[in-house]
């Protein structure tokens, strides 16, 4: 799969916006509400997973989906890396770090999107639409039926408080519909800007209104960072759209510039999980009594470092080893059979 620059500093940015959310301090500032430190909760997680279908559309023929074995190859990847994102993300949990690991719903997510390979971008975007709406009070309703029953990983990523799947799909749906679009082209950018600046004035004012006009409740009409509501949906959304559209033109014009940002991005998963290492190690006051000084040095380390292995090795580790063991379990071109020798 060639790498795209622009995609792979919107996906740094998602990894340092998490981290951000974790070990960042807060500001509390009245512009934006709550600071902007508030900026970083929620959005950037919701971008990566945005970003995720990207992937899946760009690993199944991009604009123009792929047919007949090289679909089920695309399959058999796609549903290989989700086992083995599963398993890291259970296993960082199990580290007992106060973050929540996105990783268990990121996989859960990715065999999910095997079912919409082949749908259009009107499919795509049409039940990312549904979801969206729909996810919300389903997900809640869900969540207080089992709150008596003793939880599982599987219920928490599926209806649980942070990255709700049955929402979440919502997200993973539009960056397909994105990965089937021409990337390169200027008019998409620009329209895709224009999409995300409406969504997130859609998302916030319609909460906005639906919360002092209409008195809908707060769970429903919250537009709150991981409150999975359709609003905060919408918005954050509008924030992928308007990230993608920018780094894509930018990083064609600066991509040198861009490179260290980048390689965050093309070693996403390595940095990520890196970091839930370092903050089981370091314990959790990195995370509750967080300064500008850690939240700096986890920053500007993981760039640097990253950088520097991008340039000398090329993938990162982790993505090495769902490279190299989800193309192994694809491979499902026959052997050629030894030619017949007469007796």
């Amino acid at each position: 799969m060639r790498r795209i620059v622009g995609i792979d500093v919107a996906r740094g940015l998602a990894v340092l916006g998490m981290m951000t959310a974790h070990v960042g301090p807060d500001d509390d500032g009245p512009i934006p509400p709550g600071g902007f430190a508030q900026l970083a909760d929620g959005r950037p997680a919701a971008l990566f997973v945005v970003l995720a279908g990207l992937s899946l559309a760009l690993l199944s023929g991009s604009a123009v989906p792929v047919t007949g074995t090289r679909l089920v190859q695309a399959r058999l990847r796609i549903l290989v890396r989700a086992v083995l994102l599963f398993a890291l993300g259970a296993l960082l949990v199990m580290l007992g770090t106060p973050v929540v690991v996105i990783l268990p719903t990121y996989g859960l997510l990715f065999a999910l999107g095997c079912v919409a390979l082949r749908w259009s971008r009107a499919a795509l975007l049409t039940t990312a639409g549904v979801v969206a709406v729909v996810g919300p009070p389903v997900g809640q309703g869900l969540a207080a039926a089992l709150e008596d029953v003793r939880p599982t990983i599987l219920t928490e990523i599926t209806v649980g408080h942070y990255y709700p799947a049955i929402v979440w799909m919502a997200y993973l749906l539009v960056g397909l519909a994105i990965g089937r679009t021409d990337l390169r082209s200027p008019r998409w950018r620009a329209v895709g800007a224009l999409a995300g600046v409406g969504l997130v004035v859609l998302g916030h004012g319609g909460s906005w209104v639906a919360l002092h006009v209409l008195g809908w409740p707060e769970a429903l009409a919250t537009a709150e960072p991981h409150s999975s509501t359709t609003f905060e949906v919408v918005g954050n959304v509008g924030v992928a759209l308007l990230v993608i559209a920018v780094c894509l033109a930018v990083a064609d014009r600066w991509p040198r510039v861009l490179a260290p940002l980048a390689a965050v991005g093309a070693l996403a998963l390595s940095a990520y999980s890196v970091h839930i290492v370092v903050i089981a190690l370091l314990g959790r006051t990195v995370v509750y009594d967080a300064t500008v000084g850690v939240w700096l040095a986890f920053v500007l380390t993981t760039t640097v470092l990253c950088w520097l292995w991008a340039v000398a090795a090329g993938r990162g580790p982790l993505e090495w080893v769902l490279h190299r063991v989800s193309t192994r379990a694809a491979d499902t071109s026959p052997d050629e059979l030894p030619v017949p020798t007469s007796p």
